[in-house]
């Protein structure tokens, strides 16, 4: 197979770097892609009381098992199956089964911090930080919070103002100086969504003729 493409896709809550990741997902389908979202990696929290584990600042760097993301992906890279945890909102933990991940041609990462962790970021082919205004971000974070966790008004809002809006200029905004590509308004721009993946599709084609090339090289082994 070679090598796959790494794209690492970060952006603030809300950006709509969920829905770049989903539609680059979507084009690469047939040639072999896999999803690896940094949410899955949250730190397991099982010694903790339900109570406490919504206490978590989940917008912040520790939050995250980042040691065993970067196995895990370097695991995929090297052509290895994972066991892909399932981080469950409603409960703040991790649940007891997996999702067993094959190794495949693309790699695409998605989360608000993969490109704070330089381990991560240096295996990353491209770096994309998805761009939207904070008013943008709020509004949706609203929606997708109490529709999709179960979440109320006040304690979205609340949460925004004392965590995620300073962690964002802290750890997430201060990120994008790393990207290679960076995407205003997330998927709503679909220009920059072709261009990123024109640029895809040719280093896919790229890595393929120099695989075939490494092959065509192979000396004849007679018995």
């Amino acid at each position: 197979m070679g090598n796959p493409v790494v794209i690492g896709v970060a952006g603030g809550s809300g950006s709509g770097k969920s829905t770049v990741a989903r539609e680059l997902f979507r084009q690469f389908q047939h040639d072999s892609v896999t999803m690896i979202e940094q949410d899955s990696y949250y730190k397991d929290q099982s010694h903790l009381s339900v109570e406490e584990r919504a206490l978590t600042n989940y917008d912040h760097p520790f939050a995250f098992d980042n040691d065993l993301l970067l196995f895990h992906l370097q695991e995929l890279i090297e052509g290895r199956a994972i066991e892909k945890p399932i981080y469950d909102f409603k409960v703040h933990n991790r649940r007891p089964e997996t999702v067993h991940v094959k190794p495949t041609d693309v790699i695409i990462m998605e989360g608000l911090l993969i490109l704070e962790d330089e381990r991560i970021r240096n295996l990353m082919d491209i770096k994309v930080f998805v761009d939207t205004d904070a008013d943008v971000r709020i509004l949706r974070r609203i929606v997708r919070d109490i529709e999709e966790r179960g979440r109320s008004l006040d304690s979205v809002v609340n949460q925004y103002l004392h965590v995620v809006r300073p962690m964002h200029l802290q750890f997430i905004e201060p990120t994008k100086r790393y990207a290679d590509v960076i995407i205003p308004e997330g998927g709503y721009n679909r220009v920059a969504l072709d261009l990123l993946s024109t640029k895809i599709g040719n280093i896919l084609m790229e890595k393929r003729k120099i695989q075939s090339l490494s092959t065509d090289r192979e000396p004849t082994r007679l018995a």
